[in-house]
């Protein structure tokens, strides 16, 4: 933009800005209006059809170069893959000499009719694009001279604006008189800068309106008729191919299973592939698989061991060399079962007045751990395991299963103080009426001591006859 552009474009601004906030008096010609609107639309659909017809001659020139190329592509998959001289069995053709000659007949066929297809391409370049192309040519200068007229237009309404207010202006100076006289020259100027360029357009445009059906008509139909010769003309010459490699006597779905064979199944099979293709988990990518039942077990600590039986018990026996893997990882899992984790972490047994008898057996056998495994460390975990009681059975379940014989008593070995909503208290020698219980003593049982009614470990009484 020159200098003088930019003068022009500050002046108008302020004129601009009231005319998008509709402040002030602005010239309005409704038949001009009407024509710019008509005139719009016809600028968007010579372009829309412009661009469509590019997209068409792309689309055609395209795919048939894209059928070349898969044909290239699909050869070099068929080739073999070694080609090295120092390999003995280099010159033993390894690849698909049947496929390979299917795909340069295949390539040479749509070649020729690229060959063939390129006059009609060249009409379409010629009859339809370029046409499209003169025509957005055309409406371009006709979009310059209507911005023009819309810079007249801001210019016309700004000066009848600074002429009124003066007008208006009661105590008229010198200077008033002087600045009104130029404002009344600068109407005048714009309004004929105005005028022309308004009727201009309204007298041309429609014109250029009814001449607008006589350019489109015949580029439709030369469109429709090339578009024709150029679908018999791929129907035509596909039809007369004839490449022995294929069997067009089945069905599409047929033929490619036919072809395909046992080869998805074969290749589901590769250690490399199975992940990918058959839906199932990923394996880590480094390292050794885990091994079964470790995460159940979780990490293990030097030293951890069940509460074990009192000193006159003898110690927990080591696994035999008979004993099988499946039979450890049990036993490990049974141990998971009733750790403290799953069970009431501050909860500590009180000691049983009389020390000679025996604490009930842990809930879950399980081998001593290797790092332990000694004879002394066995003797040092039996002493630990003597001075304290079992740890509770695991969580009480929501709903107790087994049903108890009608007024069955049991006495208690130990002391229980309640650690939860629910649990009934009670002292070592007492009888505990039985509610509910299971055939598993270690887990939570239900019974009543007077008037109090609450649930017990039942590895902490002995059922009395």
């Amino acid at each position: 933009m020159s200098f003088r552009g930019l003068q022009k474009g500050f002046a108008r601004a302020p004129q601009q800005i009231k005319l998008k906030f509709n402040i002030g008096e602005h010239t309005k010609d409704a038949v001009y209006i009407d024509s710019e609107r008509r005139f719009d639309e016809l600028e968007a659909e010579t372009k829309h059809l412009h661009d469509e017809s590019q997209k068409y001659f792309d689309a055609i020139n395209g795919m048939l170069s894209h059928q070349i190329e898969f044909s290239k592509a699909m050869t070099e998959i068929y080739k073999p893959i070694s080609g090295r001289m120092s390999d003995p069995d280099s010159l033993v053709v390894h690849g698909n000499p049947e496929g390979i000659r299917a795909c340069e007949e295949y390539e040479a066929v749509v070649k020729e009719l690229q060959d063939t297809l390129a006059p009609e391409l060249e009409m379409i370049e010629s009859r339809v694009i370029r046409p499209a192309d003169e025509l957005l040519d055309v409406i371009k200068a006709i979009r310059k001279t209507a911005t023009k007229r819309e810079h007249k237009k801001l210019d016309y309404d700004r000066h009848r604006a600074t002429l009124k207010k003066l007008q208006d202006k009661k105590d008229k100076t010198a200077k008033d008189e002087k600045a009104m006289w130029k404002a009344e020259n600068e109407v005048e100027q714009s309004t004929q800068d105005f005028n022309y360029f308004n009727d201009l357009l309204k007298d041309e445009l429609p014109k250029l309106f009814a001449l607008e059906r006589e350019f489109i008509q015949p580029l439709f139909q030369s469109f429709y008729y090339m578009q024709l010769n150029i679908f018999y003309t791929l129907h035509e010459r596909m039809q007369q191919v004839d490449i022995g490699y294929f069997d067009l006597t089945l069905d599409v779905e047929e033929a490619f299973y036919k072809k395909r064979g046992d080869i998805q199944e074969r290749a589901e099979a590769l250690s490399i592939v199975k992940f990918k293709t058959s839906g199932q988990r990923r394996p880590p990518k480094y390292g050794p698989k885990p091994r079964p039942g470790a995460a159940l077990e979780g990490p293990k600590t030097a030293g951890l061991l069940t509460a074990g039986p009192s000193s006159s018990a003898p110690s927990t026996p080591e696994l035999e060399p008979t004993e099988t893997p499946g039979a450890a990882t049990s036993a490990a899992v049974s141990f998971k079962s009733a750790t403290p984790s799953t069970l009431r972490p501050t909860w500590r047994p009180q000691q049983a007045d009389s020390a000679s008898e025996n604490p009930p057996p842990p809930y879950s056998s399980t081998p001593v751990s290797p790092a332990l495994g000694s004879p002394g460390a066995a003797s040092l975990a039996a002493a630990a395991a003597a001075k304290s009681k079992p740890p509770p059975p695991k969580p009480k379940p929501s709903r107790l299963s087994g049903a108890p014989a009608p007024k069955e008593t049991v006495t208690a070995l130990y002391d229980y103080a309640a650690q939860a909503e629910g649990d009934l208290s009670f002292r070592a020698g007492e009888v505990i009426e039985v509610i509910t219980r299971t055939a598993n003593e270690n887990e939570w049982w239900t019974g009543r001591v007077g008037t109090k009614q609450g649930q017990f470990p039942g590895n902490y009484v002995k059922l009395n006859a």
